[in-house]
């Protein structure tokens, strides 16, 4: 596999470092858990829905495939044994508020002095730097100051996007770094905020902002409804169908096959009021018909269309199950499978979880 022969320690918890550790993990990489000898260790053992064994499903798809030890880092047996593991490391990602791995002795100037190799992630909220620096925060915070929440409130932003956009970040500065690392080398310090990560994936909903210097009116954008052809529509039974694509042949196809070509030169208007009266009869037209009906109707139109499904039945789909996207372990247990795929070298999940394990002198050892 692609990462293999990498060995990764995991400070983190919950969701960014966590799930790009466990993509490296899918790939190859040794990954060890460096768990709070709390008594519980990853926050995430003990939280959300339970499947049948018992075990968090959020747990069992952040953690499958690595290895797990609890230490005390303010313990000074616990922290040098810590970094006896960063030395033979070559990946350190930890998400502590700043300055914290300083405090400790294991940020990345002390694990460089002793392992210049080492490729250092400090995943935070804000940075390690700048006026937010020392401000906790989680995905929702997060979303809230850089903006992304406000796109679609009152409602609440639904995904993670924070969390995720700086696991992918990191994931991809993480890579880079061992790409030149190969060439120089040295290791590096690599700065990921999730504010950051999330402003850098906002591309399609600036234009007003860096064009125009005036905040977005989201109603009248494109993603979020102002535009006929990319808008959900509710149906006779309370499904939706969604239309997602503005094209022009896409918008002739659509309204030939309704009846009205007359209507598709309107869809090439600009977002906004000046579509409203094709979102009015593209509303009371999918309000004629069943969510059913209209699959079969749309099944034969060449058309970015879609059911709005729930996740269960997204998970259920054929599709999901076509590309690998849930496996099954022994037990009959399911996982949300890996989204990058090799031809040559494909991911190899391995579906075991760790044990809580408190670290003790001579008993755990790095295999």
């Amino acid at each position: 596999m692609k990462l293999s022969g990498l060995r990764v320690l995991d400070l983190s918890q919950y969701l960014p470092g966590p799930h790009l550790t466990m993509t490296m993990a899918d790939h190859g990489a040794d990954v060890i858990m460096i768990e709070p000898a709390n008594g519980t260790g990853e926050p995430t053992r003990a939280m959300g829905a339970r499947a049948a064994d018992g075990t968090s499903v959020w747990f069992r798809n952040i953690a499958r495939g690595k290895r797990a030890v609890a230490l005390d880092l303010k313990d000074a047996q616990h922290n040098a044994f810590f970094l006896d593991l960063a030395d033979g490391a070559d990946v350190i990602v930890e998400a502590f508020r700043p300055g914290v791995v300083d405090r400790l002795g294991i940020g990345y100037a002390a694990v460089a002095a002793r392992n210049p190799r080492i490729v250092y992630c400090s995943l935070s909220a804000f940075g390690q730097d700048g006026p937010l620096r020392d401000k906790p925060a989680h995905d929702l915070a997060v979303q809230a100051l850089a903006g992304t929440a406000a796109l679609v409130a009152p409602a609440m932003p639904n995904l993670v996007a924070a969390d995720m956009a700086a696991s992918l970040t990191a994931l991809s500065a993480i890579l880079m770094a061992l790409v030149a690392r190969e060439k120089t080398g040295r290791g590096d310090h690599i700065d990921v905020a999730m504010y950051d990560a999330l402003l850098a994936w906002t591309p399609n909903v600036t234009g007003s902002v860096l064009g125009e210097d005036k905040a977005p009116v989201p109603h009248q954008m494109r993603n979020y409804g102002g535009q006929a052809m990319n808008r959900l529509y509710e149906t006779k039974d309370g499904g939706h169908i969604a239309l997602a694509g503005n094209e022009r042949k896409f918008c002739e196809n659509l309204f030939a096959a309704l009846g009205r070509p007359d209507l598709a030169p309107l869809a090439a208007s600009e977002p906004g009021p000046a579509q409203q009266p094709l979102i009015e009869f593209l509303t009371e037209t999918f309000r004629a018909g069943t969510r059913a009906q209209w699959e079969a109707f749309l099944g034969a139109v060449d058309l970015c269309w879609a059911p709005l499904k729930n996740l269960k039945e997204a998970f259920d789909d054929p599709n999901t199950a076509a590309r690998g996207m849930v496996l099954d372990d022994a037990a009959g247990n399911r996982h949300i499978g890996p989204a990058i795929k090799f031809r040559d070298e494909p991911a190899q999940a391995d579906l075991a979880l760790p044990p809580y394990v408190n670290f003790a002198p001579l008993a755990w050892k790095p295999r």
